[in-house]
């Protein structure tokens, strides 16, 4: 047996203490695959006095990663840490420049720097790997680099925020409004104290960007994703949506053309048949459209100690078999610039919902605008009250540019009938 793979893990949270105890319970049957042993030299966390519930003493302890990736003899940097910039950045840099191959979890610093680190470790014959930093457990970074490789890839698109499809979900199943469900998902541990990283679509498009480079062959663009959360949604817009057949899920999509690349990430009404719509809870799920293979649905825990870290040792077992590729499927110098088409240009149906005062005249103002912006309406739902309360108006459209539903939505707005601001969610086919 050759000798072991030598790794050092900085950060020691639930995936940090996650990895450990994984090749701890599963050593014999990774070292059987590897026909060579993975074995933790050192680690680095905030508190070394914490109990992890695992047995850390044997490992060399470093207060800095930035100094363990430095100094310390070993063949791999686990970076856990997290964080777009900082000493996760500065950490993996380091590692690189000290001869180490680098795994992360960490979405926010490949989305940001995905670009520069992969041209850094392939100067040096090292791997980049980031597993972990796409949908937990699935596997979706090899299945494209790998198992698609032969497909040219026209687009995906997929639930990649488990926090947002359980709020979403529970918002459905129990007829309650985000703020209460947004709530209990953070008592329960679903949603940080601060989530707007996860409900404003901010992790999403993170996943997304790398999934779209790892697609497309561009290089990494998180900057130029069109995103947009889930805190619009209320549990009236969920019953409606029931009502016309569809499920309500915060999704990125990519799409690759002549004309560019389409980047974004925002609430979309699927129709029930949709691939992703039966997806509930915590789960993620993509589908990825290859042109030889078609669609692929790839469904499962999108984060959570085990499946994080099983991700992270799936690398970790590449590397030990001596497996270095391209982090992004091709060289980084051969990586294309990527052209994001604006989300103006959007193209498809409109969900379009108004609370308006129940008056005469509301739905002549209502018609005359969608006329002069050339928006044609396939359907309309109306629930009556009395004159003095307000009404939700619900409309559905017929395809039409974005550019054209926002000046429909923006002259709505003055109306002084119309007493909220006016709603809208994309209608997406996605059968892909």
């Amino acid at each position: 047996m050759r000798k072991p793979l030598k790794i050092s893990i900085a950060g020691l949270g639930t995936v940090g203490t996650g990895v450990i105890e994984l090749l701890l319970k599963n050593g014999s049957e990774i070292s059987r695959k590897c026909e060579r042993e993975i074995e933790v030299v050192a680690v680095s966390a905030l508190n070394p006095n914490r109990d992890r519930g695992v047995d850390i003493t044997s490992f060399q302890w470093f207060d800095d990663p930035v100094a363990m990736a430095r100094e310390i003899d070993c063949d791999v940097f686990v970076e856990l840490i997290g964080g777009e910039s900082g000493v996760a950045k500065d950490s993996c840099e380091a590692a690189i420049l000290a001869g180490k191959s680098v795994v992360t979890a960490n979405k926010a610093l490949i989305a940001k720097c995905g670009t520069d680190l992969a041209f850094q470790a392939e100067k040096n014959n090292l791997g980049l790997a980031f597993e972990a930093a796409v949908a937990g457990g699935i596997p979706i970074v090899k299945s494209i680099k790998e198992g698609l490789a032969g497909n040219k890839i026209a687009g995906l698109y997929g639930i990649l925020n488990g926090t947002c499809n359980y709020i979403l979900t529970t918002m459905r199943e129990t007829g309650r409004d985000f703020q209460e469900v947004l709530f209990e998902a953070q008592e329960l541990g679903y949603a940080e104290a601060d989530p707007g990283f996860d409900v404003d679509g901010i992790d999403t498009a993170h996943k997304l960007s790398i999934l779209s480079s790892l697609a497309f062959g561009n290089e990494v663009n998180f900057s130029d994703t069109y995103i947009e959360g889930i805190r619009h949604i209320s549990a009236l817009d969920i019953k409606f949506a029931n009502e016309l057949g569809y499920r309500i899920k915060l999704l990125g999509i990519a799409q690759s053309s002549e004309d560019g690349v389409v980047q974004r990430v925002h609430p979309c009404m699927l129709r029930f048949d949709s691939p992703v719509s039966h997806v509930e809870g915590v789960y993620n799920a993509i589908v990825v459209q290859g042109d030889f293979l078609g669609p692929t649905v790839y469904e499962g825990r999108g984060a959570g100690a085990g499946p994080t870290a099983s991700a992270v040792v799936a690398d970790l077992v590449d590397l030990a078999r001596g497996m270095i590729t391209p982090a992004f499927g091709k060289p980084a110098s051969e990586l294309d610039i990527s052209n994001v088409i604006p989300i103006e240009r959007h193209i498809g149906s409109y969900y379009i919902r108004l609370m308006v005062l129940d008056r005469p005249g509301v739905f002549a103002d209502v018609a005359g605008v969608l006329r002069d912006e050339e928006v044609s309406m396939e359907g309309i739902l109306q629930r009556t009250r009395s004159p003095d309360e307000s009404v939700p108006v619900v409309m559905t459209t017929h395809d039409v540019e974005e550019g054209a539903i926002r000046r429909v939505i923006n002259r709505f707005a003055e109306y002084e009938t119309v007493v909220e601001k006016p709603r809208i969610i994309r209608i997406e086919p996605l059968l892909l």
